[in-house]
């Protein structure tokens, strides 16, 4: 099993930027990808940004190219995600995710086998 923990959330005026990060702890040599999704209330969770298990190969919404960076440290078992020129469009709750085997469709949640509890990211006009 594997378990995720999410931090760095806040809130942020519009314009700025947080980076979040997702620590995995466990059976993490188990972990294949590891991705970011968000949710707002009343929406399904949204794919933001996924890293393959080299960190070489990574995977962006196009809305969010650009503005938003994925990488990883295989070292400390962590997953970042740098969000930059951030948007009150971009508060939601993010979601850390890790699957355990090579899928090829990782935009889709139903790809992952684990999830992190979330961190609240709110950005202000």
């Amino acid at each position: 099993q594997v378990q995720l923990v999410e931090s760095g959330g806040g809130l942020v005026q519009a314009g700025g930027s947080l980076r979040l990060s997702c620590t995995a702890s466990g059976r993490t040599f188990t972990i294949n990808s590891m991705g970011w999704f968000r949710q707002v209330p009343g929406k399904e969770r949204e794919f933001v940004a996924a890293i393959r298990w080299s960190g070489i190969t990574t995977y962006y919404t196009d809305s969010l190219r650009g503005r938003f960076t994925i990488s990883k440290d295989n070292a400390k078992n962590t997953v970042y995600l740098q969000m930059n020129s951030l948007k009150p469009e971009d508060t939601a709750v993010y979601y850390c995710s890790a699957a355990s085997e090579f899928r090829l469709q990782l935009a889709r949640p139903g790809s992952y086998d684990y999830w992190g509890q979330g961190t609240q990211v709110t950005v202000s006009s």
